[in-house]
């Protein structure tokens, strides 16, 4: 088997914001210079609606994975706002140096672990069994045509490596993506009636989310919860609310 030829990162600027790619003009991550630790892209923003699901009283406590650095948001947001344990683990290393030099990642610490590496090799490691409260998964390659991992098998994984309670956010997108298929493979994976998923953005970008043993709480306490995530970390939670749709549909 001849060896994989990742694309090499490069950077563009426009209007204050910088962007990441990988060869070719498709975003694949950004940040806004005079507020680097705010979430740029609305789509990676709906990464984040795991918040929803999880306890106010333990939101920022446990391990949060991200599976796909792009330019470093959700790793940053999580390390540096939400100050939990973090682990990105990518495999391109022209992605981890960008992302350290242009994207102000910063250097691993007690609470942050860049790998460089295979995702579902990750997943696959004994050790990580039940060991994650928040996973994140935006797995693209250069082009962005689909997910690079998105078979039944890679989304079992997923499910093995979340401890009860966590919960998985997955970014859904491409021109030769199957947005039923995604599903329907997460559902397999964590169980019938247990996905939900955000209508697309613009750009076409579906979040899906799938939880381990905790079920979406009411929506009085939705409305409690949104708020509270609005007021606090002035992500937009209620507007989440308004896109949420379970799987199936009914």
């Amino acid at each position: 088997m001849g060896r994989v030829v990742l694309a090499e990162a490069t950077v563009s600027e426009h209007e204050g914001v910088r962007y990441l790619h990988l060869g070719t003009p498709w975003v694949q991550g950004a940040m806004r210079l005079r507020t680097p630790l705010r979430i740029e892209l609305e789509y990676v923003q709906r990464m984040m609606a795991w918040m929803l699901w999880r306890d106010p009283a333990e939101l920022t406590r446990g391990h949060a994975v991200q599976l796909g650095l792009g330019a470093g948001a959700l790793t940053r947001y999580c390390h540096r706002v939400l100050k939990m344990r973090t682990t990105a683990v990518e495999l391109n290393p022209s992605v981890i140096a960008a992302c350290r030099h242009c994207f102000r990642l910063g250097d691993d610490d007690d609470r942050l672990q860049v790998v460089e590496g295979d995702a579902a090799r990750w997943l696959a490691e004994p050790g990580h069994r039940g060991s994650v409260q928040v996973l994140q998964v935006d797995l693209y390659d250069h082009d962005a045509a689909a997910p690079v991992l998105d078979d039944a098998a890679f989304y079992a994984a997923c499910h093995a490596v979340l401890a009860d309670g966590g919960v998985m956010t997955v970014n859904l997108f491409g021109r030769r993506a199957s947005h039923a298929q995604s599903m329907s493979r997460i559902a397999e994976a964590f169980g019938a009636d247990v996905p939900w998923s955000l209508r697309p953005t613009r750009e076409g970008n579906s979040i899906a989310v799938a939880a381990r043993g905790v079920p979406l709480p009411a929506r009085a306490q939705l409305l409690e919860r949104a708020a509270a995530i609005e007021q606090r970390y002035a992500l937009p939670a209620r507007k989440w609310l308004r896109m949420l749709r379970p799987w199936p549909p009914p």
